[in-house]
C-alpha cells in the first residue's frame, strides 16, 4: 500500500489535493537529501480535507534545489502524503476507511492494512534517525493556530513554541501520529486553522523552513511566561442514538448555531451549549484520559438547556455534523501548571 520514493514525483509541487490520487496512486513517503542527514519528518493529509500542510510543503520545497530553487535543503526531509483517496473527494476519510490519525502505533483500533503501513513508516524513520516530526492539520471550526504535544519535555516545548505560544498537551485520543513519533524524537501536531486560509499556509511554511534550519533542539527550559499550556482532560461525543442539529430545528439536541465560537474560551459554570428535549438524560458522553465516563461531572440539563457543571475550555467544536459523527463534538481543556516546567 505504501509507496516509497527518493525523488519528488513530477507535478507534485503544483498539484491540488484532489489531484494526488491520480498523481501518486497511494499514500507516499518521499525521502529528500539535505546538508544534515538526520531528517525532519513532515506528514500531510492525514485527513483528506485538511490541505494546508500540502500547500505549505509545496511552498517550502519550491525554494530549494529539489523543487527548482537554488539552495540545497539544509536538512534531509521525509514527507509523508497520507490519505490521497479521501483528498480526491475532499473529505476527512471515507466511511469504509480508518482515521489515518488514529491508527499509528499505540492505537486501540482493530488491526488493518493501514495500521501496518503506519508501523512500517515509524520503523523506516527510526532507521533514518529522524530529527523531529511535524504533523500538519486543519481545524473544522474556529480555532487559533496552536501546537499539540504528548510529552512534557524541554525539546518538545521548544519545537512547539517555535510555532506559537499556545500549546496543548494531550494523551487522548491514542493512535495519533505525533504520539507514535514521540518515542523517536521531539514531535508535534500543528493545528493551522480552517483550510483554504492563506495565512495558515504562510504560518506552516515558515515553521517548516525554520525547523529545517535547526541544528538542534535545546534542552534548557523555556523562559517563564513564554508558553500558554493547556491540558486536554476529556473528549466529548454525542451519543450514537441521539439525533442533533446545529442551530434551529426540531431535534433531541439543538446545538448553538455559532458553537465553534466557544473554542479556546474559558467558559464559566452554567454556560449553555444547546437545547435538549429530554431533561432526564444527557445526550453526550464525556470520556477522560484514563477512559472514565465523566459525563455528569462536566454537563447537566436544566430547563431544557445543556449546561457546563464546571469551568472548562473547549477546542475543536465545529459546525460540520459529519465530522462530529466521525470524530467527536469537542475536547475539553484546562490550564496546565507550568511553573515547574519552565525556567
Amino acid at each position: 500500500m505504501l509507496i516509497e520514493r527518493t525523488t519528488l514525483p513530477e507535478g507534485l509541487l503544483d498539484a491540488q489535493a484532489v489531484e494526488l490520487q491520480a498523481l501518486l496512486g497511494a499514500p507516499t513517503l518521499i525521502h529528500l537529501p539535505g546538508e544534515r542527514p538526520e531528517p525532519l519528518f513532515v506528514s500531510v493529509l492525514m485527513h483528506g480535507n485538511e490541505v494546508t500542510g500540502l500547500g505549505a510543503v509545496q511552498r517550502v520545497l519550491k525554494s530549494y534545489q529539489v523543487g527548482g530553487g537554488r539552495r540545497k535543503l539544509p536538512r534531509a526531509l521525509s514527507l509523508f502524503v497520507g490519505n490521497v483517496s479521501a483528498a480526491h473527494e475532499g473529505v476527512r476519510r471515507h466511511d469504509d476507511q480508518p482515521d489515518y490519525n488514529r491508527i499509528w502505533p499505540g492505537t486501540p483500533e482493530p488491526d488493518s492494512p493501514e495500521q501496518q503501513m503506519m508501523r512500517d513508516i515509524v520503523e523506516l524513520m527510526r532507521d533514518r534517525r529522524v530529527f523531529a516530526s511535524i504533523d500538519i492539520h486543519n481545524t473544522t471550526g474556529i480555532n487559533p493556530h496552536y501546537a499539540c504535544l504528548s510529552v512534557l519535555d524541554n525539546q518538545f516545548f521548544h519545537l512547539a513554541r517555535l510555532f506559537g505560544r499556545t500549546v496543548v498537551y494531550f494523551l487522548q485520543p491514542k493512535g495519533v501520529q505525533s504520539q507514535a513519533f514521540s518515542t523517536l524524537c521531539p514531535a508535534v501536531t500543528l493545528e493551522c486553522g480552517l483550510p483554504g486560509q492563506e495565512h495558515g499556509v504562510d504560518h506552516a511554511a515558515t515553521y517548516i523552513n525554520d525547523c529545517l534550519h535547526l541544528q538542534e533542539l535545546p534542552n534548557h527550559p523555556l523562559p517563564k511566561g513564554d508558553l500558554d499550556l493547556f491540558h486536554t482532560v476529556a473528549q466529548v461525543k454525542i451519543k450514537p442514538d441521539v439525533e442533533f442539529v446545529i442551530g434551529e430545528g426540531i431535534s433531541p439536541l439543538c446545538l448553538l448555531p455559532d458553537i465553534d465560537h466557544l473554542n479556546f474560551h474559558e467558559l464559566p459554570v452554567g454556560t449553555s451549549i444547546g437545547q435538549v428535549t429530554d431533561d432526564a438524560s444527557l445526550p453526550l458522553v464525556v470520556i477522560s484520559e484514563s477512559g472514565q465516563d465523566l459525563s455528569s461531572e462536566y454537563f447537566y440539563v436544566e430547563d431544557g438547556q445543556l449546561r457546563l457543571r464546571r469551568p472548562v475550555m473547549p477546542s475543536m467544536l465545529t459546525l460540520n455534523a459529519q465530522i462530529i459523527r466521525q470524530d467527536c463534538l469537542c475536547y475539553l481543556m484546562e490550564r496546565y501548571p507550568i511553573e515547574a516546567l519552565v525556567g
